[in-house]
C-alpha cells in the first residue's frame, strides 16, 4: 500500500502521541510536531505508510535522544496482556474449536496499537472477540492449509499483542506438530513493535525458532529485511502476518499463501480491505 493524504495527518499526529509517551517538555514536544510536519513535505508517494514511518521514529528518537521511544509503555502493555492469560488458556481449555479461538486471541492482541488513528480497548475487545465475526473470512482456508505446511512464519506486530501470539503459536504447535514454525520481530526499537528484546523475555526462542527480520520499519518491508528472514519468509510454506503494519507492507507481495490477521482501524486500511474501522479480518492471499 502506497501512503496516502489520510497517512501524512495521522504520522504528524504521531509526534504528539510520542511527546505525551516520553513525558515531553512544551519546548521538546513543539520540535518534534515541527520536525515531522517540515519532513511531511517530502514524503515520498511511492513508499508504505510503515516505510515513512522508519525515518519520523529514527529523527524522533535522536531528537529526544532515546532510543525506545516507547519503551515504559511497552512494558506496561506486556504486563496488561499477561493479566490475562490464565482467562484465555480457560477459554482454550473449554472451546470445541482450539484453532479458531486460538486466532481470535490473536486478533484481539492487535488492539494494543501505539500508532492507530482510532484505539479500542483491549479488556473490551476480549470479552467480544469470541462471539465477533470475521468480517473478511478465510479461516477455513487457513484451517484447510496448516495441516499441509511444513514452515510456517509468523510475522510479528505489536508489543503486549506478542503474549497472545504466543499462545497462538502454542496451539499451532500441538495442534500441528510437524510444522517448524517461524516468529519474526523488528530489527530495532519502533512505535511499540515486538523486537527480539521482548520476545526473548517471554520465551519465544524455547517455543519456536525466534527470528529478527532485520526491518527498522512497522511492517514487514521484505526490502529491508536481512538475507536469512527474506529466505524464511519467500521458502515457508505459509506466512502468517499479524497487524496492519505487516498488511500495508505485504499488498502486494510477490509470494502467495499469506494470511493477513488484523483488525481493521484506520480509514485508509479499511478502504483497501472494503470493511469497517472496528472489523476483525481473516484475509487469505
Amino acid at each position: 500500500m502506497k501512503i496516502d493524504e489520510v497517512c501524512v495527518a495521522c504520522i504528524i499526529n504521531q509526534s504528539v502521541k510520542v511527546a505525551n509517551a516520553i513525558n515531553a517538555s512544551a519546548e521538546l514536544s513543539g520540535e518534534l510536531t515541527s520536525t515531522v510536519e517540515l519532513m511531511s513535505k517530502d514524503f515520498s508517494r511511492e513508499e508504505t505508510p510503515p516505510e515513512i514511518a522508519s525515518f519520523v521514529y529514527e529523527k524522533m528518537a535522536e531528537i529526544a535522544n532515546k532510543t525506545d521511544l516507547y519503551d515504559e509503555i511497552k512494558e506496561l502493555s506486556t504486563k496488561k496482556a499477561l493479566s490475562f492469560v490464565p482467562l484465555l488458556k480457560t477459554k482454550l481449555s473449554t472451546c470445541q474449536d482450539k484453532l479458531l479461538t486460538a486466532t481470535k486471541i490473536a486478533v484481539a492482541g492487535n488492539v494494543i496499537d501505539l500508532a492507530a488513528a482510532v484505539e479500542f480497548d483491549l479488556e473490551e475487545e476480549l470479552e467480544k472477540i469470541f462471539h465477533t465475526d470475521f468480517a473478511h473470512n478465510d479461516f477455513d482456508e487457513l484451517k484447510n492449509l496448516l495441516p499441509h505446511a511444513k514452515s510456517v512464519v509468523i510475522l510479528g506486530d505489536n508489543v503486549g499483542e506478542h503474549i497472545f501470539d504466543y499462545m497462538f503459536v502454542e496451539v499451532l504447535k500441538e495442534l500441528y506438530p510437524h510444522a517448524k514454525y517461524h516468529y519474526m520481530v523488528r530489527g530495532n526499537p519502533i512505535i511499540n513493535d515486538v523486537t527480539m528484546d521482548e520476545a526473548l523475555a517471554c520465551g519465544f526462542d524455547k517455543l519456536c525458532d525466534l527470528v529478527d527480520s532485520g526491518v527498522n520499519t512497522p511492517g514487514f518491508a521484505y526490502s529491508r529485511a536481512n538475507p536469512h528472514a527474506k529466505k524464511l519468509f519467500d521458502e515457508a510454506d505459509l506466512v502468517i502476518s499479524k497487524g496492519m503494519g505487516n498488511y500495508e507492507c505485504l499488498s502486494p507481495s510477490h509470494r502467495k499463501n499469506i494470511c493477513f490477521l488484523l483488525k481493521v482501524k484506520c480509514e485508509v486500511v479499511a478502504s483497501s480491505l472494503n470493511k469497517e474501522v472496528g472489523d476483525i479480518v481473516c484475509k487469505m492471499v
